[in-house]
């Protein structure tokens, strides 16, 4: 099922990929403001993606690293080509954790995985975001998508959905589930992604640092990586708008695309609010208590 130019250009938390042929161009390597990261390594070549990282390598507190080749973060899967999934399946993946709501996948399309692929989908709440940003691109308004996402509208607008993932119930008991989960696989390869990697899943991966002793910094350095990977695509997606008459200024839309060191401290600082810090929040707000954590660590953390 093709996107719309509408539904196509925008989803969840970033407009998607449209099908241009710049989308699988290698990123630029972005600068190494925290470790030595070797970040061009960390992009995974998976054909009808942009964001699919791996995401081992970092360093954590006490010196060990994250094991590579056993958690994945990713944009969505339903644009994976033939070799796209030839690499899937050389990553020999046990599981696929699929963030998206029933909305953005009736509109996408389901994951396009290989054959015996196990699909978990677990849905998290947008804050009515993609009704709210689609029907304004869908008006073709310049006046009502100004109102929308004009004067830091764009950006207000993701920081309430950051701080939903620690307010909202669900959305919490969606990222502690995930957690425990990967704590209980053993060292099976993973994936779990939202549509464009970047804000749910870029969360998701924040803690999943954090839960296993990598600092703030390094892992607020991996959450910042989705604009160096994602930027060709997402210039593309504004280009296209533009020149189907959609917007007239699609730099409107650039706010909704980023991610920003303040989309996560926003959520942070409800983190902050609510349980004094990512410590407390892990064991009280999500459920991962010393031994869950012990497991991750002790199958996701090597000194090699």
């Amino acid at each position: 099922m093709r996107r719309t130019p509408v539904l196509g250009a925008l989803a969840l938390a970033a407009a998607p990929l449209l099908a241009v042929p710049s989308a699988h161009a290698a990123p630029s390597a972005p600068p190494a403001i925290v470790q030595r990261h070797h970040d061009a390594s960390r992009l995974v070549a998976v054909e009808g993606t942009v964001n699919f990282r791996d995401l081992g390598g970092y360093e954590t507190y006490f010196h060990a690293r994250v094991r590579r080749g056993v958690v994945y973060r990713a944009d969505a899967l339903d644009h994976v080509t033939d070799a796209g999934l030839r690499k899937l399946a050389d990553l020999r993946l046990d599981g696929v954790v699929d963030f998206r709501t029933p909305l953005e996948v009736s509109t996408d399309g389901p994951d396009r995985l290989p054959a015996g692929s196990r699909v978990t989908a677990r849905p998290i709440d947008d804050t009515g975001m993609f009704a709210t940003v689609n029907a304004a691109i869908g008006s073709k308004d310049p006046a009502r998508q100004e109102a929308v996402l004009g004067d830091g509208r764009g950006a207000a607008i993701m920081r309430t959905l950051y701080r939903s993932f620690v307010t909202d119930p669900e959305s919490a008991a969606a990222f502690g589930r995930t957690l425990r989960e990967t704590a209980d696989r053993s060292r099976t390869p993973m994936v779990f992604h939202c549509t464009s990697g970047k804000d749910r899943t870029g969360w998701m991966s924040y803690l999943l640092l954090r839960a296993v002793g990598v600092p703030h910094r390094t892992a607020m350095h991996d959450y910042l990586l989705s604009n160096e990977y994602r930027a060709e695509t997402d210039a593309a997606v504004r280009a296209r708008l533009e020149s189907s008459g959609y917007m007239q200024d699609a730099e409107l839309l650039k706010p909704i695309q980023d991610v920003r060191p303040e989309y996560l401290e926003a959520a942070l600082d409800e983190v902050r609010r609510e349980y004094g810090s990512v410590e407390r929040y892990l064991r009280k707000g999500l459920g991962i208590d010393g031994h869950t954590r012990a497991r991750l660590r002790h199958h996701l953390l090597t000194r090699h």
